[in-house]
């Protein structure tokens, strides 16, 4: 009797402590300043030419709750939050029951989440599982819940909730999916709808008709049991054959989300952007977007994987000179895929690490014509190990070759040799100072790129050449405003020069050997197939390994890199080689058409030479092959030729 009397007391106690904090978190709730929460969410985005092309909650489309679908509202209510209109935020029995099926379970199967807190938690960029977080998300939910009506959260909640593919609000998806608005929706439509949000790259019946109908019974179920509908209203539904349109109105790119995306990220990490849309009212932020850009580069990747389904791309076009990112694919269809590749994978990149390597190699006395011979080779190094290295189809010269013939064919055996030479730091030296991050190890098959690399660095390394010599950061926002004109972040797109630029003039017409029929001899330049695309003079280098397929070229005034290859790691096949070419090629040729050509002008230091491309010797006008290569003065060839590995052997 004194246990159960003192647990009495105890419980009394508990319920008058959380009587009192409740009574108070409710006064200051009703004292605070009302939250302005229909303004709230708004993320405007506009592009390299300050349009619009973006509305995060979609605003511009916000439609009151009289104007919904009732059925929609009705299974809204009947799936996220049965007893919304009697609670005040929260649902103590339900996150009770929640609570204990989740104990009973070791983890977490059930939520508790009212359409009050997950409104709240739609105001906010990061979704960190902080208590402090935890205890911001209360205090909004109890001040929206006094300051608003019932309806009014809903008419909130119902314009800002993420329905997929770039959808946020209810008028924007139902225009979407079925081209018509809210006001119109059907109960089969409706239902569809409902069940999205709960997981919208899983339940999006573009992605996956067959699991979004599931869902669908679910919300036409729950409906049932909570008296809206009949059963035979939900078989109807649910029989009810329906027309996913998944269009927008005006601007209609599978790929541009991607970019949207990557915008967001982009932002998340920019530390002093405040995190909670309602204490700025909203965002505008002003990107690099070339809608030109991404428009070209959807339609070429479209059209030249459209034979192969199953293959995947990732790519971005950007400017060198400061590394403006003007267009960005993460994936061939943000509807069927959201993994954005551009940002989120890495790959190895094979050899278009080459280049890198080979500008180590200039810095340290190599010129065009430095030769190596090109034959299977055993390299011993540390601890005595061996690595034996081949040629692509194992094709050799068996014979010394230039710097510039070992660029054109991408031979691997002189690529490892000059590695050697140079010595292993080298090139991992290079990439660092070009600002490659990711982890690289001082190994011979290095020279190879058996390093993983996310296109993003990649890109901006190259970026260095491409813009004579100048470390720039790679980056979508230009500009972050709040709704009141208030500038929050503008990018400082500050260049430092790294690079020697007389040594990248050279560099940049060497990788021009690449699609030159000059170099025909024992091999074949590995873009000979794409030259007759090319109208204009480009840097180009590729790289294959057995499961990827890259290229990255430029000009002075646009670099784009093209992966292709396969999600589950399967062997990239010889013609799959080839979607990565047309992509680049048909992209470039479509983004500069009617723009002037340009190229690199010479420095003063360097001078170019009449030399057989092969052996990198100097030859006449009278010979039948024959190539200008570029030298520092000085450093111009001579009839003997130097073999760097007889030298040393």
């Amino acid at each position: 009797m004194k246990i159960f009397k003192k647990a009495l007391k105890f419980l009394f106690f508990i319920f008058l402590i959380i009587f009192i904090l409740g009574f108070s978190f409710y006064g200051y709730s009703r004292i605070s300043v009302k939250l302005e929460i229909k303004n709230a969410n708004n993320i405007s985005l506009y592009d390299s030419n300050g349009n619009l092309f973006f509305i995060g909650n979609g605003s511009n489309q916000w439609i009151s709750l009289e104007d919904i679908s009732k059925d929609l509202v009705n299974a809204t209510i009947s799936t996220e939050d049965k007893n919304f209109y009697s609670h005040f935020g929260f649902d103590i029995p339900r996150i009770i029951k929640a609570s204990w099926i989740n104990i009973k379970n070791g983890k977490t199967v059930q939520g508790a989440s009212t359409i009050s807190q997950q409104y709240v938690k739609n105001l906010f960029l990061d979704f960190d599982k902080t208590w402090k977080r935890k205890w911001n998300e209360m205090w909004l939910t109890l001040n929206m819940e006094v300051h608003y009506s019932k309806d009014e959260i809903l008419e909130g909640y119902l314009n800002t909730i993420n329905y997929g593919h770039g959808m946020y609000g209810i008028e924007n998806a139902s225009q979407f999916y079925f081209n018509k608005s809210a006001s119109d929706l059907t109960l089969a439509e409706a239902s569809l709808l409902v069940g999205i949000p709960k997981s919208p790259s899983n339940y999006s019946p573009i992605v996956n008709f067959d699991v979004a109908k599931q869902r669908q019974k679910m919300v036409l179920s729950g409906m049932v049991k909570n008296g809206y509908i009949t059963e035979e209203e939900m078989n109807e539904a649910y029989e009810e054959e329906l027309l996913i349109v998944g269009k927008k109105s005006s601007i209609n790119l599978s790929t541009l989300m991607y970019y949207q995306d990557a915008v967001i990220s982009e932002l998340e990490s920019i530390g002093y952007i405040p995190t909670s849309f309602l204490e700025t009212g909203g965002l505008k932020i002003y990107t690099t977007l070339d809608l030109n850009a991404q428009t070209i580069l959807e339609e070429k990747v479209t059209k030249n994987l459209a034979t192969n389904e199953k293959i995947q791309v990732n790519a971005i076009m950007m400017n060198p000179n400061n590394g403006a990112i003007i267009a960005l694919v993460g994936g061939r269809d943000y509807a069927k895929s959201q993994f954005n590749r551009a940002t989120s994978s890495k790959r190895q990149i094979g050899s278009v690490m080459k280049p890198i390597l080979y500008y180590a190699a200039l810095e340290n006395g190599f010129t065009a014509s430095t030769c190596f011979t090109s034959e299977e080779t055993t390299f011993t190094f540390a601890n005595n190990k061996t690595y034996s290295p081949t040629n692509a189809n194992e094709v050799y010269g068996y014979k010394p070759i230039s710097m510039a013939a070992a660029i054109a064919y991408s031979e691997n055996i002189y690529a490892v040799k000059t590695h050697m030479f140079l010595g292993e730091e080298y090139l991992v030296n290079m990439a660092k100072r070009l600002g490659i991050t990711s982890t690289m190890q001082e190994v011979p098959s290095l020279a190879l790129g058996t390093s993983e690399m996310n296109i993003m660095e990649l890109t901006a390394a190259y970026s260095a050449f491409a813009n004579e010599g100048y470390k720039v950061k790679p980056h979508l926002i230009t500009k972050v405003e709040d709704y009141n004109g208030n500038v929050l972040y503008e990018v400082d797109d500050v260049k430092e020069s790294i690079l020697n630029p007389s040594l990248v003039y050279i560099l940049n017409n060497l990788l021009t050997s690449t699609y030159d029929a000059t170099f025909i001899d024992y091999n074949y330049p590995t873009m000979l197939g794409i030259a007759s695309k090319l109208s204009r003079k480009y840097a180009i280098k590729s790289g294959t390994t057995i499961t990827d397929s890259w290229i990255v070229g430029y000009n002075p005034d646009v670099i784009t890199s093209i992966w292709v290859g396969y999600d589950d790691n399967s062997d990239v096949v010889v013609s799959d080689y080839m979607y990565t070419k047309n992509i680049w090629a048909d992209t470039m040729e479509a983004y500069l058409k009617g723009k002037d050509s340009s190229w690199y002008q010479m420095p003063s230091n360097v001078v170019g030479v009449m030399v057989d491309p092969i052996s990198g010797l100097p030859v006449d006008n009278s010979s039948k092959k024959k190539k200008v290569l570029y030298y520092l003065k000085g450093t111009e060839p001579n009839n003997n030729q130097m073999v760097f590995d007889e030298q040393n052997d």
